[in-house]
Parts: C-alpha cells; sequence; structure tokens
C-alpha cells in the first residue's frame, strides 16, 4: 500500500477540473525494543522488516550483523498498515547506539537532528580502505536499473529510491519511500537479513545527498555512493574523510565527483580520474 488515491481540482489558467492522484503514503512506525518504545519512523509501509534491521545497523543498535532479530508485530491501524513493532533483544547482541539513545523521531531529512551532541559521532577517525575501481560509463547504467523498478514513483511522483550493486554493476536490491534515508535503510537491512552485505559496493539514491546517507554508506562498508542530484557541502566533507567516493549530478551519462577520485576510471583515455593529465 505505497500509494493512496486522492481527488483534487487540477487549475489551468481560468478552469478547473476534478482529478484523481495517486499519492505516496506516509505511516507512523513505532518501534519497541525489549518491551520499551524506541523510535518513530515516519516511512512509506512496506519492507518494514528490511526498514528496521537497516536502521540499527545504521545506528549501532546492533553490532553484531549477523545477528537477525524477530521483528514481531504489535499493532496494525484499521487500513491494515503496520504501527507498531516489537523487537526482542539479548543485552549482548546491544551496541553503543542503545546504551547511548534517547528517543528519536526518524523523518526523511536531517540525520543530525535528535543527536545529542556531535561527540555522538563515534565513527569518526575511521576510513573505508578499498583499492576497487568503478568504471566510468558504469554509472548511469546503475541509474537506468534503477530507474525501471521505481514503481511507486512512476504512480505518484513521490517516492525517493535507493539501489545497491556490486562493483561490476550486478543488482541487489532496490527499494522505495518517502524518505531518503528510509530507502537506504530498507537495502542496507535486506542485504543484512540475506547474507549479501560484503557484496555490496555501490550505493544509488534519487535526489539530494546529505550528512545522514553518507554515514549510512559508511557504516554499511560501502565506498561508492552515487546520487541524482546535489550534495550538500558536509555530506563531501565527510566523504572525503570517511573514504567514500562520492558522485553527484548523475543525469544523462554525466557525474561529478567529489571526493576520493582516485577509485574512478575513465574508460576511453584508461586514465584514472585521479590522476594528472600529461
Amino acid at each position: 500500500m505505497a500509494t493512496r488515491n486522492y481527488e483534487g481540482k487540477k487549475i489551468e489558467g481560468k478552469s478547473a477540473l476534478t482529478i484523481v492522484d495517486a499519492l505516496t503514503v506516509e505511516e507512523a512506525l513505532q518501534i519497541n525494543i525489549n518491551n520499551k518504545p524506541f523510535t518513530v519512523s515516519m516511512r512509506t509501509p512496506g519492507d518494514d522488516t528490511f526498514l528496521v534491521r537497516g536502521m540499527l545497523h545504521s545506528e549501532g543498535i546492533i553490532k553484531n550483523t549477523s545477528y537477525i532479530p524477530d521483528v514481531i508485530l504489535k499493532k496494525e491501524n484499521d487500513k491494515g498498515i503496520v504501527t507498531i513493532v516489537e523487537l526482542n533483544i539479548p543485552e549482548k547482541e546491544l551496541g553503543e547506539g542503545y546504551s547511548n539513545s534517547r528517543s528519536l523521531l526518524s523523518v526523511s531529512s536531517c540525520g543530525i537532528c535528535g543527536k545529542t551532541e556531535l561527540g555522538d559521532l563515534s565513527f569518526m577517525g575511521k576510513t573505508i580502505d578499498d583499492d576497487a575501481k568503478i568504471d566510468s560509463t558504469l554509472i548511469g547504467k546503475l541509474f537506468d536499473k534503477m530507474r525501471v523498478l521505481q514503481h511507486d514513483f512512476h504512480q505518484s511522483g513521490g517516492t525517493h529510491a535507493a539501489g545497491a550493486f556490486s562493483i561490476k554493476g550486478e543488482l541487489l536490491s532496490v527499494k522505495e519511500d518517502i524518505g531518503r534515508h528510509n530507502a537506504v535503510d530498507k537495502i542496507v537491512g535486506e542485504l543484512i537479513i540475506s547474507n549479501r552485505l560484503k557484496k555490496a559496493a555501490i550505493i544509488t539514491v534519487s535526489g539530494r545527498i546529505s550528512y545522514e546517507i553518507i554515514i549510512k554508506c559508511f557504516k554499511a562498508n560501502i565506498p561508492f555512493l552515487a546520487a541524482v542530484s546535489a550534495p550538500s557541502s558536509l555530506a563531501v566533507d565527510y566523504a572525503k574523510e570517511l573514504g567514500i567516493t562520492l558522485f553527484a549530478f548523475c543525469r544523462n551519462d554525466r557525474a561529478t565527483c567529489y571526493s576520493n577520485p582516485h577509485r574512478v576510471k575513465i574508460t576511453n583515455t584508461s586514465q584514472d580520474v585521479g590522476d594528472k593529465a600529461s
């Protein structure tokens, strides 16, 4: 139930026409851990198990990627949409993200909102060390593959998408959600549950890139990130610091690399982007 029909008035000049549009559904999902409310995520219903597992990974709630807790349905609303889920997680499996937790409202924009202080960014000082290189001609093809599977977007125009690929461009997962970061959590969660996270090397996202997407990519140990639209300055700063090769403005066979360009190979010249032309 990713879309819902709504009636509207389409105004053109001096005339108005009654229309019915499919709009992206946004509903709250409360996540309880060990019988206590932990967070509320505003998301597009569907793939909730993947969303929850990916979120708990990126927030450092579960420290072991091989541990897959059961996500138990606690409540649905009158439309059949899940509103509350419960997870029972042994204390030995809980990471620092849980002990340092505060009740978070997980929405579609800011990854820093809700943090008690910037000192919560305990991953700083680490980096992704990966020598793999990506062929520059592959980037556009990845977005083509993702675009074909954006079924909800084709209906409503109101969802973001994220895709995960191997270094050779093999499609591993595509998910949609009203929130960009939720779409990323869904693909990471699916890769964890299917034991394919280590195979993923590239994440693609529709829309822009901000701080929180960089962090989710880093915590999944994925060295390449590509976006349709612009990055924020903080996103570029963190991508440089954390060892992520960041592409933005990926449209019509064009892309701009803002960080760690030594991993990019230009096929037609056999020259790395990070090299200086002679």
